[in-house]
């Protein structure tokens, strides 16, 4: 564990640097970039490692990772082998939402938007590696950073770790930004925090005719809104009440003329779920429910596509023991927060399946700024105070980790 010394450099060193993480992040802010396309973001990136002077590699188109090698005299042994090694990640795309918060920083990129603070992340692991720079010699071991692409479709992490990112690691770190937690407040309990992920498509086959005459037919969109209603039971009906579940439709489409019955169309969604049983029985649940519901009315319908996108972030009871520990520490007992957790998801599982780590809760809510929007809202804001706090959390984190035993 770091001494007292050390947590004032930290402190000292991020209070001078938080105009800068701010600066970083509303830069991001306003060139957003979707996933896969985040180019120009990896370019800012690499440009401030370059100032900083810390090598990286780009191992994937828009991927990369920075490596910031402790000086304590224990760092590494005598074949140059880290000590320890700490993965920390900050994901970089964004969404394609049009922005309509008026910032002065809103997004300069039409339909595309940082709706999940993921330009937050980013610019708190630079203001941490900045400021580790400047204390190598408290750093016991290897810091690797991967600034991931692609979280919000589910195949950045996927993407990084086949490229090596977690190769040698003996631990990860991630921080989230959250609106449903008071800025000031960091939560990272032990335990499932974010939700498994699947997506999946329903086809509905019908059949077309004049739209005075729908009993000539079978209406693919009457078949689908009754599907659409018909998997709500599921998790009403077929899910323990004391088990976390969601089917939610986020796609209907059908339909070529407002006078033509249509006779096809598709829904597409995604299941969240927590437990393994659960999850195991979704499949099942949704073909049932869209193949008989459509028979019903004389159509049919097809479960086409089910993919498990990825699993549930699961904190590693130890790592989360030393994240609040570093909460305490660097920003006092009053800045550890307590969250139920979310049915949302994070590839950063991929990351935590691999390695035991933690990913912690930033909170971002306050209503003094307009800080109140969910996540993926057009209206998403941040309490940029917070900025310096996770910035300061992950730095208190490396040095703890890289000191332990």
């Amino acid at each position: 564990m770091a001494d007292t010394h050390e947590t004032a450099r930290i402190q000292r060193a991020v209070h001078d640097i938080e105009p800068h993480i701010i600066e970083l992040r509303r830069h991001f802010h306003a060139h957003p970039e979707l996933s896969l396309e985040e180019v120009e973001t990896t370019r800012a990136i690499a440009a401030e490692l370059d100032r900083m002077g810390i090598p990286y590699e780009r191992p994937t188109a828009t991927g990369l990772i920075a490596t910031l090698r402790g000086t304590a005299p224990d760092a590494y042994d005598a074949s140059g082998a880290p000590r320890r090694r700490l993965l920390m990640r900050a994901d970089i795309d964004a969404l394609p939402v049009t922005e309509k918060t008026g910032e002065p920083f809103a997004s300069q990129n039409p339909g595309v938007m940082h709706a999940c603070g993921h330009d937050c992340h980013t610019a708190m692991l630079l203001g941490a590696l900045r400021v580790l720079a400047q204390m190598t010699d408290a750093l016991h071991g290897e810091i690797r950073a991967v600034f991931q692409p692609s979280e919000e479709n589910g195949r950045g992490a996927a993407s990084m770790i086949d490229a090596g990112a977690a190769d040698g690691v003996d631990g990860a770190f991630a921080m989230h930004v959250w609106s449903e937690i008071d800025a000031g407040l960091i939560s990272c309990e032990p335990g499932p925090r974010m939700a498994n992920v699947d997506w999946f498509r329903i086809d509905v086959r019908g059949t077309s005719c004049h739209g005075a005459m729908p009993q000539r037919g079978a209406d693919a969109v009457v078949v689908a809104a009754e599907i659409a209603n018909a998997l709500q039971t599921i998790v009403s009906r077929d899910v323990s009440p004391f088990e976390p579940a969601v089917v939610t439709i986020g796609e209907l489409h059908a339909g070529t003329a407002r006078n033509v019955i249509a006779g096809e169309a598709y829904l597409a969604g995604t299941v969240r779920t927590y437990g393994k049983r659960t999850h195991d029985a979704m499949p099942e649940l949704i073909k049932r429910i869209c193949v008989h519901t459509a028979a019903a009315l004389g159509a049919e319908a097809e479960l086409t596509e089910y993919t498990v996108a990825h699993p549930a972030v699961v904190n590693d009871e130890r790592a989360a023991a030393r994240c609040r520990r570093a909460v305490k520490r660097v920003l006092g007992p009053e800045a550890v927060g307590s969250y139920r957790g979310t049915l949302s998801g994070e590839d950063f599982s991929l990351f935590l399946e691999r390695v035991p780590g933690v990913l912690a809760f930033v909170g971002v809510r306050n209503p003094a700024v307009g800080a109140t929007f969910a996540q993926h809202s057009c209206f998403y804001r941040v309490d940029e105070s917070v900025l310096a706090r996770g910035t300061a959390l992950a730095c208190q984190y490396a040095v703890d980790f890289l000191t332990a035993r």
